[in-house]
């Protein structure tokens, strides 16, 4: 008898082969397969006659083949199957490519059922590798299916048809950590019902019913969780911080602080005279002037007798961010490193002693400050730069070299206060919402393809007058599979170089390169030495290039607004006029709104809540959001009433039951969530 935590090759179907395929997808067990939610739906209960098939309409058709498949070579690599299937109403021509197999499996005068786009040229109707089913089977037509995301190897029929079997031999086995209280309180259905119709509704308003449950549920475990990691923080103690007087840091200022950031750095020193560990984000736009809080809560641990570590997702980053501060900081007689994985062994061996003996007071590094060989001595400060770059265990190992040392996060990524304040449960939270004076406004454009060359003449005469530029390539979906960004960067890198611009300096950054890589070609972007980078969003927290004066998103309606305000920030900082161009040819006046919103504002809170605003119910699921166990239904964009009924519904049951000793299954998928997304847990 199998149970949920049965290994998924034994489901009829996968064997040994798929079973490793699917493994990329983290489905190993029954329950990981039966909890691999569809990513969107299709709708194929439409059947139409051949002659009431419109132009681009999706729909099923019932038809009998009139006479045989015939198969023709075309070229070599192009191999056509064409049929001719009829109804009471007309002709359908059908059209396979690359798909022999079925000159053999469609039989003169069966019937079948075909799911297609239809194409229409006067009274033609005519459909391109359609879906086919015998008539009758009904086991990927007539219905709403799922589409879920895949990977090499796998079928959409094959997860399907493996989904179906897992949940007839579990469903009635899914443990229910919703308490039947909190069920009936707030009108959900059981999981069994919940599981069935997430995978094969039985109508759109069963969906809503199964999403509604499934939501719910996702967002109460993380309610809970995240209150009792607070409740466990606020619990601990340490001995409060003395001599945090600054007013020598801001003489030493080159420019005097915005007072949003004098407010963050007064709840910080608030935080650090408290006797408990602080665990706060510093959340501000692109160009606010984070660091400089930070600095001040550095100062503040120099001159408390302890150490603070910064930890950057990159060498290249962490190196800014010591040319930044060391100057600064060494003005005010405290000791300064940067320790990085690429390192001189000497230079790091002496950092590794002025760590371990106290004398180095301050580290910048990346991942190199948590690693086995560095002790420090008195760690009292861990800043991490970017959230959601470094999951919980990271944090943790560099926090575990100190004794409850304070936690500052650093985030540049605009979520509105409202929504921050649910999100980040377990995080106290300062806003820098103003930018300092004389920042520069970037002028922004949204335009079609239609326009790609006079942009292309624009960024030559940008780059004579001795600029430089990014372009980003959105990662591109074949055949629903994970996307290899590699292909698209590269390519199109190498048509700039050849086609457009040969005289210049064109190069790319992926997220298939080693980082060594990545490194070096963006500090050949910084040098100066390449006139413009091609790139995913890997450089959507990166180095400042001040020379960086535009900022082209191609398909810029694949990313959400607040992602294309982080992209936007990469140029702009400097002294020189900057631009940002959004290339999109969806002709979807949503999508056009959206995009507007980006030429009508500067403000990444404005355009967050705009986000909000404009993406309603958006995808069926939402992007996953950063610093939180991975969301598999909830989309915190648009599921926020439910967010607060469900956080309500956790406050009421930790009143209750602080220890959740009448719920061990509530508190066991707790664990689990929290266990399982450690690494994206703030």
């Amino acid at each position: 008898m199998p149970d949920l935590t049965t290994d998924v090759r034994y489901v009829k179907g996968i064997g040994e082969q798929r079973a490793k395929a699917l493994q990329k997808l983290r489905i190993r067990t029954l329950r990981d397969l039966i909890s691999y939610f569809p990513r969107a739906y299709d709708d194929r209960r439409t059947y139409k006659k051949i002659k009431d098939l419109e132009e681009g309409e999706t729909a099923c058709v019932e038809a009998m083949a009139a006479a045989a498949p015939t198969l023709s070579r075309v070229r070599r690599g192009l191999e056509l199957v064409k049929l001719r299937a009829v109804d009471e109403t007309g002709t359908l021509d059908v059209t396979f490519f690359n798909q022999v197999y079925m000159k053999d499996n469609l039989k003169a005068g069966e019937t079948y059922t075909f799911f297609g786009r239809a194409e229409a040229a006067g009274r033609r109707r005519s459909m391109t590798n359609p879906l086919v089913e015998r008539e009758g089977s009904r086991v990927m037509t007539g219905r709403i299916m799922p589409v879920y995301p895949l990977t090499a190897g796998i079928s959409q029929l094959t997860l399907v048809k493996a989904v179906e079997q897992g949940l007839a031999a579990c469903r009635d086995l899914l443990p229910d950590p919703l308490p039947d209280q909190v069920r009936r309180d707030h009108q959900l259905c059981h999981i069994g019902y919940a599981y069935d119709q997430i995978h094969f509704p039985a109508s759109e308003e069963e969906l809503a019913i199964a999403r509604r449950r499934l939501v719910f549920e996702e967002l109460f475990l993380l309610a809970i969780g995240l209150k009792r990691l607070r409740r466990r923080r606020e619990a601990l103690q340490c001995a409060p911080w003395e001599r945090l007087g600054l007013e020598d840091f801001y003489g030493a200022l080159p420019f005097a602080l915005t007072g949003a950031q004098r407010r963050a750095i007064g709840e910080i020193v608030s935080d650090l005279s408290a006797g408990r560990p602080m665990n706060r984000l510093v959340q501000g736009d692109v160009g606010s002037g984070k660091t400089m809080v930070a600095a001040a809560a550095m100062v503040c641990a120099a001159r408390s007798g302890r150490q603070a570590a910064l930890m950057a997702p990159t060498e290249i980053l962490a190196e800014q961010h010591h040319r930044g501060l060391a100057p600064l900081l060494e003005g005010l007689g405290i000791s300064c490193a940067l320790l990085t994985g690429g390192m001189p062994a000497r230079a790091r061996r002496a950092v590794l002693a002025g760590l371990e003996s106290g004398e180095t007071q301050v580290v910048i590094g990346t991942h190199a400050l948590i690693s086995a060989g560095v002790a420090y001595r008195r760690l009292g400060l861990v800043v991490t730069d970017e959230q959601h770059r470094f999951g919980v265990g990271q944090r943790a190992a560099l926090s575990a070299k100190g004794e409850q040392p304070h936690l500052l996060v650093m985030s540049a990524t605009p979520i509105p206060r409202t929504l921050a304040l649910i999100i980040y449960g377990d995080l106290d939270v300062s806003v820098i919402d103003e930018l300092p004076p004389g920042r520069q406004k970037i002028d922004t454009f949204a335009v079609t393809g239609a326009y790609r060359q006079r942009l292309y003449r624009f960024l030559a005469k940008e780059i004579a007058a001795g600029r430089q530029a990014y372009i980003i390539c959105s990662m591109v979906e074949e055949n629903d599979a994970v996307p290899d960004d590699r292909k698209a960067v590269t390519e199109y890198a190498d048509v700039l170089q050849r086609q457009v611009f040969p005289d210049l300096q064109v190069a790319c950054v992926h997220g298939r390169m080693k980082p060594r890589e990545k490194d070096a070609v963006m500090a050949a972007f910084a040098a100066g030495e390449v006139h413009i980078l091609v790139s995913t969003t890997v450089v959507e927290v990166g180095v400042d290039v001040p020379n960086a004066t535009v900022m082209v998103v191609e398909d810029a309606d694949r990313f959400g607004l607040s992602q294309l305000h982080q992209l936007r920030g990469r140029v702009g900082r400097g002294r020189h006029k900057s631009y940002c161009v959004l290339i999109s040819d969806n002709r979807n006046e949503e999508t056009r709104e959206r995009l507007r919103a980006m030429t009508r504002t500067g403000d990444g809170f404005k355009i967050a809540e705009e986000d909000l605003r404009l993406r309603g119910p958006g995808d069926f699921f939402g992007q996953r959001q950063h610093g939180l166990p991975a969301l598999k239904v909830a989309d915190l964009s648009c599921d926020v009433a439910l967010l607060r009924e469900a956080q309500a519904a956790a406050e009421a049951l930790l009143a209750r039951d602080p220890e959740l000793a009448g719920c061990p299954l509530t508190a066991r998928r707790v664990e689990e969530l929290f266990t399982a997304g450690g690494d994206a847990l703030n």
